[in-house]
């Protein structure tokens, strides 16, 4: 979780001063305009795109979906909708 900061360091006076007639001390929270995709900004969708090719590679060298299961920690449903995912695409 992120860190507050506080206005006075990012807004304007006149803006601080308009949103306490609203507020009065409380925390309110200012969504992003922009969003980045889930997973860009720390690397995870990445690691998990390879994560999927790798299991469905090995599934086509002839692993069981058991054996994916057991091998990366998933549920045999997971393994399946992986290698179904990647069929369709």
């Amino acid at each position: 979780m992120k860190k507050y900061v506080n206005a006075k360091e990012v807004l304007p006076e006149s803006l601080i001063k308009e949103i306490q007639k609203y507020v009065k001390g409380q925390h309110i929270y200012i969504p992003q305009t922009e969003r980045k995709d889930w997973g860009t900004s720390t690397g995870i969708r990445d690691e998990m795109e390879q994560r999927n090719e790798d299991i469905t590679r090995k599934y086509h060298g002839g692993l069981t979906i058991a054996e994916l299961a057991t091998i990366f920690n998933l549920s045999e449903e997971r393994i399946r909708g992986i290698i179904y995912e990647r069929q369709s695409d």
